[in-house]
């Protein structure tokens, strides 16, 4: 069994760590409520701009933009990789980087180029280690990612797209549903989704109803269209930052619970040494009152 002052000193460390973990929990919590209210916020912009696109298009069936248009075959492709900073935060980057390298390997076995453009620290770390070579990197985008900051990269993806230097640009990333619920996913926002056939319909029910555009359809879509692809990046960046925070939240607290559970353990393992020391000196004492009678 081990010794008392043995025992002492681990259970000493392991408050000492369990301060940690709660202190970085109540931390994470904080920032999750701050970013998953911006997410929200960006969730009902993103989702109404990308309706009005929808409309739009439906209504002009003869106007057309050039990020609307998919190319029949693609050669090459933009994968942009959102992971943290920082680690401490569960399987957040191993689920990522996972649906990633995955992408990857698909777009290599159709034929594909694929530039690679890492975001986060811990992007760059893992392909490096697996010494794929990215063609751009970046450590700016903390867990309060802003529109100005999203927009420079979003443009450069549009002047790829549009100039015909890449035929299709994805993203990996966390995507945020709920506080309960989030999962990596590749999802490709470039070219822009042309509207389904729901909203087509929806159009079409009544016959009768005319549009007037004014400004022409052409150039409603050249303003609106790169408006919303900018908050459908910037969306990713938000979904990736809430998303993060949580999975620090989640990790820090399993971490605070099992140190409570291991400061119980050692606790009862020192009582129970303790009360054997003591038994032990009793016994002692009185073995050698009995030896003087």
């Amino acid at each position: 069994m081990a010794k008392t002052r043995e025992l002492v000193v681990r259970r000493k460390a392991i408050r000492n760590i369990r301060k940690i973990t709660r202190t970085m929990e109540l931390i994470a919590t904080a920032r999750f409520k701050k970013a998953m209210d911006r997410t929200v916020e960006a969730a009902a912009y993103t989702k109404k701009i990308a309706e009005i696109a929808a409309e739009l298009s439906a209504s002009a069936q003869d106007v057309t933009h050039p990020l609307l248009v998919k190319r029949e075959k693609i050669s090459k492709r933009i994968l942009l990789v959102i992971c943290s900073n920082r680690g401490l935060c569960g399987g957040y980057n191993a689920g990522i980087l996972r649906e990633a390298t995955n992408s990857l390997n698909a777009a290599k076995s159709r034929g594909e180029e694929t530039l690679l453009e890492l975001s986060g620290k811990r992007a760059i770390s893992f392909f490096k280690y697996q010494q794929i070579i990215p063609v751009a990197t970046y450590i700016n985008f903390e867990d309060k990612p802003r529109f100005d900051e999203v927009e420079p990269l979003a443009d450069k993806f549009i002047r790829e797209f549009v100039a015909g230097n890449v035929d299709a640009v994805d993203v990996a990333y966390m995507k945020f549903l709920n506080p309960a619920r989030q999962f990596p996913v590749v999802e490709t926002i470039l070219p822009f989704a042309k509207p389904n056939e729901s909203s087509a319909t929806a159009v079409k029910k009544n016959d009768n109803t005319s549009y007037e555009f004014l400004p022409s359809a052409e150039e409603i879509l050249a303003e609106l269209l790169p408006q919303a692809f900018k908050a459908s990046l910037f969306k990713c960046f938000l979904d990736a930052a809430v998303s993060e925070q949580i999975g620090r939240r989640v990790t820090m607290k399993a971490a605070t619970e099992n140190a409570d559970d291991m400061i119980k353990a050692i606790s009862l393992l020192y009582n129970r040494a303790r009360q054997a020391q003591i038994t032990k000196e009793i016994s002692e004492i009185i073995g050698g009152a009995a030896a003087l009678e």
